[in-house]
């Protein structure tokens, strides 16, 4: 069993306890249920620079602890000061040490977009991502059939949200409807050996139609990352660690977005 089936595998152990004690018409009581979208994709698009999603992010399954003095308000706070285009929270628990709460805490304060960053597989982690403040969600297409992919993209969009779907190889693009899966992330890692590969997105956006937001997943921390993104069509990049390990998270954001800056 490898890493991604394992967390699965926790998922649905999760979604289980999620039924038990919510229902559909529960989430939609909450605070955030009815406020208006922060518009995910309109974030994501310019044409003069590249958009940045910074992550909020403590941990990972590979890195152990990436961040010990950690404060998710605090790290919000930064990324919307220094000019994040929206921000990723990581919302699980078991293996990226992550929580719904910082979803919610984040959403009371929030002057961006915020993405919800976990393993959905049921409608019921798309109710909460929204009861809990997100303006969008992460699919994961590795994880998730066809039918699931669309399920849940219609769910999102039913929902007000946007869906930030993810695919790590090329062969998941057949599972793909581009007429409802606009906004398409590729991960740089690859997942048998957790490698990264900026190269990995300039092959696949090639194979994506024109029309489709690109954000670039993994791996991104210079600025020859970003001149060679910028040699394909990326629109946005992801970007977690990085800005976890730095010893000035809103100075290393500036000096990202002088990175992102298209030549004219």
């Amino acid at each position: 069993m490898n890493i991604l089936e394992e967390i699965v595998e926790v998922k649905k152990q999760e979604v289980a306890a999620l039924k038990r004690d919510f229902t559909l018409s529960r989430f939609e009581d909450s605070q955030f249920f009815d406020q208006k979208n922060l518009g995910f994709k309109k974030s994501l698009s310019s044409n003069n620079v590249i958009s940045i999603i910074a992550e909020i992010k403590k941990a990972s399954p590979s890195k152990g602890i990436i961040k010990s003095d950690f404060n998710h308000i605090d790290i919000a706070e930064l990324y919307m000061e220094f000019g994040a285009n929206a921000v990723s929270v990581l919302t699980d628990q078991n293996f990226f040490k992550g929580n719904i709460t910082y979803l919610n805490d984040i959403a009371k304060i929030k002057s961006v977009p915020l993405l919800r960053k976990d393993f959905i597989i049921n409608e019921f982690q798309v109710f909460e991502a929204k009861s809990n403040g997100a303006d969008a969600v992460l699919l994961i297409s590795e994880i998730l059939s066809e039918s699931q992919i669309k399920e849940l993209s219609f769910c999102a969009k039913e929902l007000g949200l946007f869906a930030l779907l993810e695919l790590h190889s090329v062969k998941q693009i057949s599972k793909i409807d581009f007429g409802l899966n606009d906004i398409i992330g590729i991960n740089n890692r690859n997942l048998e050996n957790f490698k990264t590969d900026l190269n990995t997105t300039l092959e696949i956006e090639k194979l994506l139609p024109e029309d489709i937001v690109v954000v670039a997943e993994s791996g991104i921390s210079n600025r020859e990352d970003f001149d060679l993104l910028k040699t394909g069509k990326t629109d946005a990049v992801l970007v977690g660690e990085h800005l976890m390990r730095s010893n000035s998270i809103g100075d290393s954001l500036k000096q990202m977005k002088e990175w992102c800056r298209r030549e004219n």
